[in-house]
């Protein structure tokens, strides 16, 4: 009971936040990513590939680019719905009310599945499980994490200590991100990994919102939200050179298959 509460509270930390998320948050790159899955496992258009945790879709559109059928599981309705309403006119996706534990697919229907920043919130084994059962014999697994990274740059180590004093649960942000150093555990087969540092500039509104879209950034009806405003602001004027302020960025990229059984 109490990791079925917990992972209820995981699906619902996004909610009020997605025009945000849906606006704001680090968007994949299609240079980047599809030659290196086209050369690492054969990635053609005729793969249909299962999306989870797709959020507003924005791994998605990696493989809508490549022409592929997506089928985006996503449990957070709000997500669902903003994801819809970005994506009514193609005709290549299905989005799918499903978890990553439970994604209602039939066994065996997918040439690959995928996970953008969004493993940290799954139930890792019992995931991988579900994985296993919805991909077609040597299909292929897929973990993609992008965005700002911890270090690199004194202005990523002072946004995670200005999280860390003034979020909501005063909690390391990329605690839970260590699941993406493990996937060799469980991709025993033709496993690659690759991370590619880059850098990303915001000014002052991208800053807030993509800051506005993390799960644990108060909302503007949480009195903890004034003073992170305030320090917010204080951190963008610190730290801005001509109006933008500079992060380093960084893929992780996990790409492998199951032992064969």
């Amino acid at each position: 009971m109490k990791m079925v509460r917990f992972m209820e509270e995981n699906v619902r930390r996004f909610d009020g936040k997605v025009a945000e998320y849906a606006r704001y948050r680090e968007r994949y790159a299609p240079d980047i990513l599809l030659p290196l899955l086209r050369d690492w496992c054969g990635l053609t258009p005729e793969w249909k590939v299962a999306d989870i945790g797709a959020g507003t879709g924005l791994l998605s559109d990696i493989f809508v680019a490549n022409g592929n059928r997506v089928l985006a599981v996503e449990p957070n309705v709000e997500m669902r719905e903003m994801f819809a309403r970005l994506h009514e006119e193609s005709s290549l996706i299905e989005i799918i009310d499903g978890t990553a534990e439970n994604t209602s697919l039939e066994d065996g229907s997918v040439e690959m599945v995928t996970a953008g920043r969004a493993m940290h919130w799954f139930d890792t084994e019992r995931a991988m499980e579900e994985f296993r059962r919805i991909l077609k014999p040597g299909g292929w697994i897929a973990i993609i994490a992008f965005g700002r990274a911890q270090a690199g740059r004194e202005e990523n180590e002072a946004f995670e200590e200005l999280l860390r004093e003034r979020a909501t649960d005063n909690a390391d942000s990329h605690a839970g991100y260590g699941v993406y150093r493990r996937m060799e555990e469980y991709l025993a087969s033709d496993f690659l990994r690759k991370e590619i540092a880059g850098t990303m500039s915001l000014d002052w509104d991208e800053l807030y919102g993509m800051t506005m879209s993390l799960s644990h950034a108060p909302r503007m009806e949480d009195p903890r939200y004034p003073p992170f405003e305030r320090a917010l602001r204080e951190y963008f004027e610190r730290y801005a050179e001509e109006g933008r302020v500079t992060l380093a960025t960084r893929y992780w990229i996990n790409l492998g298959r199951f032992a064969a059984s």
